[in-house]
């Protein structure tokens, strides 16, 4: 069997896509405004391959798109000994035995944790070039959508340390250009990054900050996968690579510099400065609105000869940031149930934008038992901003979604399996609260050997008169047209009180049953990124028992549109025209 070959950047990574006819480079000029990003989305929505962009108009740099869009690029990025070397860990970890025998069984995890690490090199392909003071309008920066705010670095490897203890953060915090030496910085109340820079600023200071871009494929989902707190993302890169991670000195000072990475921008983010950044089409598929974000300062610019500029596009899933997600759930899923006791399987569903709905196999060995499963879900690092939170004791596999939500809709009492917490923290992307980064989280308990319903699949009852149609979509579960949403209208309140709903337990309320019932990922999208917990979940009946809300089923999901929700994201006429004009020529396959 042939050793799998290292990358150590990104041009080996690219080098492997053409040999295995994964890369398509188009030779025409293309625009970075809005053309790469519309050609890219028809690529991925065909399945189609990576893309190089050789001719970018207003830049000497190509661009590179799509390289992680399919489950085959992301094992030639990876293979399987990530995965193989955090299931022996865990499984070493969890019996630990020290004995002559089974240290010899250990010694394969031995020799690939000797491997992890940074190793510091003296001369570097990053120190090529140096530009002082920088010119970031040179670099080809993807505008993906007519509403964006402006230029933005798609795939940004954000490097800062911590003020006080010196641990790092490598994060991936969208980055908006506004001239030569200032961008953006996308920092979130619940990122490392962002806790880097609220106690800089409290120190009333800047604090240093690298952005590299490119550089291995390890480096780029290290920086996107959710690590928790404090563990450091470059030692998972050196995992992921297979060796130790190469540093190089920075001649001028500051953070020492990833040796292989295609471009790097030093600078700072001063204390007490914001500036609006966005709007930006983000993961959900709506606009992010333009909000104040602190604003890094650039000093220089490094980039290699012959830098190659990657990007990728995001929008309403399935994206590029899909496959990234399902590979990092796997790669991290044997962590799982040693970090959060309990917890046996656990998905988060990248067709809602992953943060609006996960759910998880847990043990329920005593009664509620798997109430607590679902605390620490919520307590863990990123899993904090889940929306809605579906758990199971049964055995099933829980990222089929059809057979979760059948097992459990059979077995949920919602007079006391379904529980709301308002006034908490909500993802920032997420607009269905009453504010940005304020909202409420759900969970619901499907539980039990013993099914408590059967369900229904075909629907025969009476609607009221605004309702123009109806689906069932899944076994208890209709799909239900109404009126344009109005505050205060009453109507979720009266659908679920009436009489003509018969037995079905759930209902989701929609502006437009054909579109969210063409597809499984139709359905998720639009169920699970329109709604909120506190504000949109109505019962036939309600009662206040122990402080718990009780519900009679049927519930009903309000997903319509509200009034403050951002417009989900639409191709403009215009990048449509001129994109369906070339794309035969562009890319042939799909043309």
């Amino acid at each position: 069997m042939r050793k799998r070959k290292i990358i150590t950047d990104l041009r080996q990574f690219i080098d492997i896509l053409r040999a295995e006819d994964e890369l398509l480079v188009i030779e025409d000029e293309v625009d970075p405004y809005l053309e790469i990003a519309e050609i890219h989305r028809r690529v991925i929505s065909r399945g189609g391959p990576a893309l190089f962009f050789n001719n970018v108009r207003g830049s000497v740099f190509p661009v590179a798109t799509n390289l992680f869009g399919s489950g085959k690029r992301m094992d030639l990025a990876f293979g399987a000994r990530p995965r193989r070397f955090v299931t022996e860990l865990v499984r070493n970890l969890e019996n630990l035995d020290f004995s002559p025998a089974r240290l010899w069984q250990m010694r394969g995890v031995a020799r690939s944790a000797m491997k992890l690490g940074l190793r510091k090199v003296k001369k570097a392909p990053i120190l090529d070039n140096c530009q002082i003071p920088p010119r970031l309008g040179e670099l080809p920066l993807l505008t993906s959508w007519e509403t964006d705010g402006g230029a933005f670095v798609t795939l940004p490897l954000v490097y800062t340390e911590h003020p006080e203890t010196g641990g790092h953060n490598l994060g991936m915090y969208r980055v908006q250009r506004y001239d030569d030496e200032t961008t953006g910085i996308h920092w979130q109340i619940h990122k490392g990054g962002g806790f880097h820079y609220h106690v800089a600023e409290a120190r009333n200071e800047s604090l240093p900050m690298s952005l590299f871009i490119g550089g291995p494929p390890a480096l780029i989902m290290a920086a996107i996968a959710p690590l928790p707190e404090n563990i450091p993302e470059l030692i998972l890169a050196s995992l992921l690579q297979g060796e130790k991670l190469e540093m190089a000195p920075d001649l001028h000072g500051g953070h020492p510099l990833v040796a292989r990475v295609e471009f790097a921008v030093k600078g700072e983010v001063a204390p007490h400065m914001r500036r609006p950044e966005g709007p930006f089409g983000d993961h959900f598929g709506y606009n992010s609105l333009r909000h104040d974000y602190p604003v890094f300062k650039a000093h220089r610019l490094y980039h290699r000869n012959n830098a190659i500029y990657p990007a990728t596009v995001v929008g309403r899933p399935r994206q590029e940031d899909y496959y990234i997600g399902d590979f990092l759930q796997e790669l991290l899923s044997p962590l799982f149930p040693l970090v959060m006791k309990g917890v046996s399987q656990l998905k988060t569903f990248g067709d809602t934008g992953f943060h609006s709905l996960a759910a998880a196999r847990v043990e329920n060995r005593y009664p509620r038992e798997a109430f607590a499963a679902g605390m620490r879900i919520l307590g863990e690092g990123q899993l904090s901003l889940t929306k809605f939170l579906i758990l199971t004791d049964g055995s099933i596999d829980v990222a089929d979604f059809p057979v979760l939500w059948r097992h459990v809709l059979e077995r949920a009492d919602f007079t006391r399996d379904l529980f709301v917490f308002s006034h908490v923290s909500q993802d920032t992307l997420d607009y269905t609260g009453p504010a940005v980064n304020k909202g409420s989280k759900g969970i619901l308990l499907g539980l039990g050997r013993e099914a408590r319903r059967e369900l229904r699949d075909e629907f025969n009852g009476s609607l009221p008169s605004e309702c123009s149609r109806v689906k069932a979509f899944l076994p208890g579960t209709l799909v239900v047209n109404g009126p344009a949403w109005e505050d205060g209208d009453g109507f979720p309140a009266r659908l679920a009180a009436h009489a003509g709903l018969g037995d079905w337990p759930v209902v989701f309320l929609v502006d437009d049953v054909a579109a969210a019932t063409a597809g499984l990922p139709e359905f998720m999208w639009t169920m699970f990124t329109r709604f909120e917990p506190a504000a949109d979940i109505y019962g036939a009946g309600s009662e206040c028992r122990r402080f718990h809300l009780s519900l009679e089923a049927p519930i009903v999901f309000d997903c319509r549109m509200k009034s403050w929700y951002p417009h989900a994201l639409e191709v403009d006429a215009a990048t449509r025209r001129k994109v369906d004009e070339r794309i035969g020529r562009l890319v042939p396959q799909i043309g």
